[in-house]
Formats: C-alpha cells, structure tokens, sequence
C-alpha cells in the first residue's frame, strides 16, 4: 500500500507541475520573422496571432503575393518557435517520462 500512496503523492505533485506549465505557456509570447525582418508577427502560447508587422516598403500596388507568401513564412518561423518552447516546457515536468505513452503533449 505504501507504494500505492507514495505513486499517488508523484501524480499529484506531477499535476501541479503541469498546470504551471500550463499556465507559463499561456503566458508566453513568441516572434516569426522573414524577408530580413520586413515582416514581423507575434503569436501567443495558445498559437493566437497577437502582432503583425509589415515594412512599408512592402506596400506597393502589385506586390500584394509576396506580402502575404512573407507573412506565411514569418507565422511558420513563429510556430516553429512555439512549439520548440512548448516541448522544452513538457521535458521539465515531465522528466523522465517525457514522451512516453499517456504522457500529455502539447
């Protein structure tokens, strides 16, 4: 029974963990960038787009597809960083069991 106890006592403190985690990434914000930081845009840790930056420059008649293909590269460098921030999050709770089945994911 004291095993029983004591694995109890781990999920719990386990899930205190994790819903710090949870609550860090809420918090967290990240940048994508491209074309030389002509575009800049922010997305929260829910993956919610909090910030968008074009250059003026960019905003000339006939220019409109490269505008949004460098607004599409710049969310993808954003994602990207996100979800790198995201498992690095996971790893510290989750330890060892990172990974493992069962284990959350993000």
């Amino acid at each position: 029974m004291k095993d029983l106890t004591e694995l109890m006592k781990q999920a719990q403190a386990m899930q205190v963990k994790l819903q710090a985690a949870q609550a860090e990434l809420a918090r967290t914000e990240v940048e994508g960038v491209s074309g030389g930081d002509m575009v800049r845009l922010t997305l929260t840790g829910e993956g919610a787009l909090a910030r968008l930056t074009v250059d003026p420059s960019l905003m000339v008649p006939g220019e409109g597809e490269i505008v949004a293909d460098l607004i599409i590269a710049a969310h993808a460098d954003a994602r990207r960083k996100l979800e790198a921030r995201q498992t690095e999050v996971m790893r510290e709770v989750a330890g060892p069991l990172a990974g493992m089945p069962g284990m959350p994911k993000f």
